[in-house]
């Protein structure tokens, strides 16, 4: 793994201090979702507003993804997100979500708008996350949502490396050049020892760009541009993609034995990120097998094809974490993680941020 306790951003609105991978982050971590000590320090303060410059300087890989892994082998609640249209116009597709979820500490809801079309000086989305003191029912925090979604998503993209990947993984292929890939990078390099990364886009310039932040930030690994992603995906360990794309990227004729592969970026149930044999060679895992089999192509087309079964995916996230379900068995498997995002993970991000803001 990298120790990237050194390591400066190149976001002027994320202090450094929130990259570090130290012991103090994990410590942190391990201690979110220890109810006992959480219940004893929460209790009759004023609500705090935190701000994505607070969430960045407080979250950190590994501790993140150390609170997650905990949070999901134990109990916790999670209704359905409720999703509400705002105009009864098909051509408007203003939304407004909700997405509630608690465990024996903490309750949270975070509440996002969406406005695909927005006005001059506007974003698409905003998102909130709002948390009370599960024991007394008291208002403890309103934080960025929009934040805390970037670090938990590839917070939960660097648990399912952990648990997947092979431990001697050293090659990741990132496929993706947005928001999130500087935080995949961080999350993967967290907890495997990588000496190469290979970022992909269909935007070289932009690929590029992502290259020279990382490559300074850790200087230890090798960072270089993907121009043929035949030639990477049978050159990586791990294989991360976080696009838009409707159609398929990654194949399974291009993916070697041992690889873990990682997909994040489709959330519709007819368009995939990776074609039916990848699915089919591959051991395959879910955040969430509801989720999965609602929202998640690349499982659900091979089933309409009728290749595969639901009994395709062997465990989801909290089997997983819980030690319930089986995981990689050699250094010959291919698995494949499929993340459509869940309220807990957004709990985790915010009451981490909260718990590190309190502690000042």
């Amino acid at each position: 793994m990298v120790d990237v306790a050194a390591a400066r951003p190149r976001f002027e609105s994320q202090p450094a201090r929130g990259w570090a991978l130290g012991s103090q982050a994990s410590k942190l971590g391990s201690e979110v979702f220890q109810s006992a000590n959480a219940q004893q320090t929460i209790g009759k303060k004023c609500m705090k507003i935190i701000g994505a410059e607070e969430v960045h300087a407080a979250l950190s890989y590994p501790g993140l993804i150390d609170a997650l892994q905990e949070a999901f082998s134990k109990d916790f609640s999670m209704p359905p997100r409720k999703v509400f249209l705002l105009d009864d116009d098909d051509s408007n597709h203003d939304a407004f979500a909700l997405l509630p979820s608690w465990n024996d500490t903490v309750i949270g809801v975070k509440a996002f708008t969406y406005f695909p079309s927005p006005q001059p000086g506007y974003k698409s989305l905003y998102s909130k996350i709002l948390l009370f003191d599960r024991a007394h029912g008291e208002p403890l925090a309103l934080v960025d949502g929009t934040s805390v979604t970037f670090w938990r998503t590839a917070g939960i993209s660097g648990l399912a490396s952990r648990l997947l990947s092979r431990a001697d993984s050293e090659t990741l292929l990132l496929l993706g050049t947005g928001n999130l890939a500087t935080y995949i990078i961080r999350a993967q390099a967290s907890v495997r020892p990588l000496k190469r990364v290979m970022v992909w886009g269909r935007s070289p310039a932009k690929a590029e760009a992502v290259v020279q932040q990382m490559a300074d930030e850790l200087s230890s690994i090798q960072f270089t541009v993907a121009d043929d992603l035949a030639t990477a995906c049978g050159q990586a360990d791990i294989i991360v993609s976080a696009t838009g794309s409707h159609e398929p990227l990654v194949f399974g004729e291009w993916v070697t034995p041992g690889t873990h592969t990682d997909f994040i970026g489709n959330h519709h149930a007819t368009n995939r990120e990776c074609d039916t044999a990848l699915v089919v060679k591959s051991k395959v895992y879910a955040d969430s097998r509801d989720n999965c089999f609602n929202e998640a192509g690349e499982i659900l087309v091979p089933i309409s094809e009728g290749v595969i079964s639901k009994d395709h995916v062997v465990g989801q996230l909290t089997e997983m974490c819980a030690g319930t379900a089986p995981l990689r068995s050699n250094n010959e498997e291919i698995t494949l993680f499929k993340s459509i995002g869940m309220a807990l993970s957004d709990l985790v991000g915010a009451m981490y941020t909260y718990r590190s803001v309190e502690a000042g």
